[in-house]
């Protein structure tokens, strides 16, 4: 397991919405491992997600949902906020996103909604295996990287299900170079 040691020292995480608390406990768990060093902890907002609502396909506008949590961030001594949601969510042109966020920038959002799966092994440690790849994802975008052609790194964009279960819960060595994680 590779262990980041950028310049993230602080994560808040924030339920939008109904979130199973499996998913948060998860995070709460492993994201300070992946990222040494880093604190991680949930903190509390007041969020209505019914205003982000699209009534024609009952998803939920990503960059919408970004930039109320954006607003929150002043007030926080946290380098960084991850919002968690079981929203199904989307930006327009997509269909759906598994994740979002500001590139580069303080805030991110994931949904567990379309992470959930049937899967041939222990669906519950699939889910958080997943959720561990999507919140890493979109943490590193908000330190500045990019997508990685790298199929098995965790910053390889993910179209589908079977995108996100190939790819490893860690950054590659071009990506770990960029956070300066290999130095």
């Amino acid at each position: 397991m590779n262990r980041t040691t950028s310049r993230l020292q602080s994560i808040a995480l924030v339920a939008v919405g109904q979130v199973q608390e499996e998913s948060i406990a998860t995070l709460l768990e492993r994201l300070p491992v992946k990222f040494a060093g880093a604190t991680c902890q949930l903190v509390e907002m007041e969020n209505t997600t019914e205003k982000w609502r699209n009534p024609d396909t009952n998803q939920y506008h990503a960059t919408r949902i970004l930039e109320s949590l954006e607003k929150h961030t002043k007030h926080l001594q946290n380098d960084r906020l991850l919002g968690v949601t079981d929203l199904d969510l989307y930006v327009p042109g997509m269909n759906f996103v598994f994740g979002e966020a500001h590139l580069p920038g303080r805030t991110a959002i994931i949904s567990t909604y379309r992470l959930k799966g049937h899967t041939s092994y222990g669906e519950a440690e699939l889910l958080h295996v997943r959720v561990v790849k999507e919140g890493m994802h979109e943490l590193g975008h908000t330190l500045g990287l990019t997508h990685c052609k790298d199929p098995l790194c965790v910053m390889c964009f993910s179209n589908r299900l079977e995108d996100t279960d190939r790819k490893k819960e860690d950054y590659c060595e071009i990506c770990s170079n960029k956070l300066g994680m290999n130095k």
